[in-house]
This record gives C-alpha cells, structure tokens and sequence, in this order.
C-alpha cells in the first residue's frame, strides 16, 4: 500500500517543493509525495536551479494551494515545513493519521547578492534533503 505524503508550508515555493522531489527520489513506490501553501506564491526560480544542480528537475512541479487537497484525497502523513504553516494549518484534516512539524528556515527571505541567496537555498535543500532520509530510514 502507498503511503501518501502531504508537505505544506506558507508559499509552497521552495522548502515543501525540495521535500516533496526528495520523497520521490528516496521513497520509492511506497510513498507519494505531494506539496501545497496556505497562499500559494509560484515556484521560486533559485528552487529549481538549486535542485538542478543535484540532478533532480523539478520542472513539471507548480506551486498548490490546500485547497487543491483539503477534503479531495486522504494522507497518511501531514508534514508542516514551515513555522507559519504550523500555526496556521486546519486542525481537522479527514484521515490525517500522522502530524508532524519540521522547521526549516525560509530561503526566499534571505536577503544579500544572488550568489549568498543560492547558497542558503543550498543549506536549506541539504537540510530538507537528510530530514527525509532520516525519517524514511524511522519509516522502515
């Protein structure tokens, strides 16, 4: 049976994107990995570039608001990525058998030249990226 995942943060722009893309890449047939924001924004360009450059095209992702999944498909897992995403995510969610919170620092914040950006939106992708494969190694 596919255990489906649902990662949901603020903008769904960058940090639920590189986790949904790092279940798929590690999760195999046994998970099905989805993202959403609570105020969808876009995908945010340094998101695809810094994934790129590990190999994974994220190109056919876009950004999803909650509501494209909130009462329409049942998730085993409802993993928060963001603080804001944490506080402000629906309390009841139908067949939500799993919640948790991993706080990631938002890149699309950090402010400097575009090489001090891409390079915390590396930190950022590296952390997201162990995350996953820490809590699928708890998975098995």
């Amino acid at each position: 049976m596919t255990t489906r995942v649902l990662f949901l943060c603020t903008g769904n722009s960058a940090r639920s994107q590189m986790a949904e893309a790092f279940l798929r890449k590690y999760g195999g047939d046994n998970f099905e990995a989805h993202s959403a924001g609570l105020e969808p924004k876009g995908m945010n360009p340094f998101t695809f570039k810094v994934m790129e450059e590990i190999g994974l095209d994220i190109s056919s992702q876009k950004s999803k608001g909650v509501g494209e999944y909130l009462g329409k498909m049942l998730f085993q897992h409802l993993i928060t990525v963001c603080d804001d995403a944490d506080k402000n995510c629906p309390t009841t969610w139908p067949g939500i058998s799993n919640r948790m919170h991993w706080s990631f620092e938002d890149p699309a914040v950090f402010e400097g030249t575009d090489e001090e950006k891409l390079a915390k939106f590396r930190q950022i992708r590296d952390q997201i990226e162990q995350k996953i494969k820490d809590w699928l190694k708890q998975q098995s």
